[in-house]
């Protein structure tokens, strides 16, 4: 009787050690390979530089719309006074 209970309990520990290595190694598989994790790394990496480079051009863009239109303003005002001055001139 002995033996048996020895055998159960044997038998126990050894299921529970297989059961234990299942559930360690599946949820071993369902992580990410280091080249994954590059993989990833450079992608948000990549979305962080595309939106730093963005704004960087919105820097720059948006003070250079703004000095075309006044460009453009001068330029009209200029070309008006010019008229002006030839219509007083004639």
């Amino acid at each position: 009787m002995d033996k048996e209970i020895e055998m159960k309990k044997s038998r126990g520990s050894l299921l529970f050690t297989f059961g234990l290595l299942a559930v360690v190694g599946l949820s071993g598989c369902s992580q990410e390979t280091p080249a994954e994790k590059t993989r990833a790394a450079a992608e948000s990496g990549n979305a962080a530089t595309q939106a730093a480079e963005q704004a960087a051009v919105d820097a720059i863009k948006t003070p250079m719309d703004k000095a075309r239109q006044a460009e453009s303003t001068l330029e009209k005002s200029a070309e008006q006074t010019a008229a002006e001055i030839k219509k007083m001139t004639q």
